[in-house]
């Protein structure tokens, strides 16, 4: 069952992120670490463990680009609820990073959090051959930064000040950076770790990406800020488009069901084998945080 699969890899993925930050000196930065990359439902870390398990990837290699795209999205969330960013006090139900500790100290545990994701799939124990594991890094930069995820808030924050907001084609690029990218490399990864053609698993997380956008659009409009575990309705209040905004709740929720339906017709190449996977297509769309 996924629900299971999630929660075991997720707890996996953690002990592993606990052990490699637990060798670092006990400073406020480490424990800043530790906290930002504790609560999260860990489907990004989830998704490479199970593309790995598709392609015959042993766990012990898996866990290391596992982990690294956790620390790398919980980066992106430490800075991103910084008062120069978005301005939140609360993730995951917990005081955010800054709030708990110092603004420096969230800046440094975010720059910690994306330095460890390249220590980690550049780690010798991740993979024997080191053209593979340049190769998860090369892609994990271009996923993260400036062609990515780091595009998509950039072209975020721009929409904050223009004239008139985006358009659906506008935001559908923007969230493809700011929340598609790590998603796609997640499912990525596990076919880079087999140097497998990753092709069916990238067309698959494209859909998942912008689905799970869409889901992240209602739940602001109609869900329980208590389960979200953060502030909703923030998105409205500051006038942004958002695809509920754009088509409607309705339309918004059938789009999303459509590409639950694309991702899961984009796995046909691995059978039944990639059931577990389809699961976590429906969970995305049907989830209440």
């Amino acid at each position: 069952m996924f629900t299971d699969a999630l929660k075991s890899d997720a707890a996996r993925v953690s002990a592993h992120l606990e052990r490699v930050i637990a060798a670092m000196d006990d400073l406020p930065v480490t424990r800043a670490m530790r906290y930002a990359v504790t609560g999260g439902k860990g489907l990004r870390g989830f998704l490479v463990m199970e593309s790995a398990r598709l392609h015959g990837v042993a766990e012990e290699n898996g866990l290391w680009p596992a982990g690294a795209i956790e620390a790398v999205h919980a980066y992106s969330l430490v800075h991103d609820d910084l008062p120069c960013m978005d301005d939140d006090d609360l993730r995951r139900g917990q005081p955010t990073v800054h709030v708990k500790w110092t603004e420096a100290t969230a800046v440094l545990a975010g720059d910690a959090l994306l330095t460890l994701g390249f220590e980690m799939v550049s780690d010798p124990r991740c993979h024997d051959a080191p053209a593979v594991r340049a190769d998860l890094a090369l892609s994990l930069a271009r996923a993260a930064g400036a062609r990515g995820m780091v595009l998509g808030q950039a072209l975020d924050i721009a929409a904050e000040s223009a004239d008139a907001p985006l358009d659906l084609q506008e935001i559908t690029r923007l969230q493809a950076g700011k929340t598609g990218a790590l998603i796609q490399w997640s499912a990525e990864a596990g076919a880079r770790l087999a140097e497998a053609d990753p092709a069916p698993l990238r067309h698959y997380a494209q859909a998942l990406g912008l689905a799970f956008q869409i889901a992240d659009d209602i739940l602001d409009v109609e869900g329980d800020a208590q389960k979200a575990g953060k502030r909703l309705q923030k998105d409205a209040a500051a006038g942004k488009a958002t695809f509920v905004s754009l088509l409607g709740l309705e339309p918004a929720r059938k789009r999303a069901q459509a590409l639950v339906t694309e991702a899961c017709d984009a796995l046909s190449p691995y059978g039944p084998r990639a059931e577990t996977l389809r699961e976590a297509a429906r969970f995305v769309i049907s989830r209440d945080n």
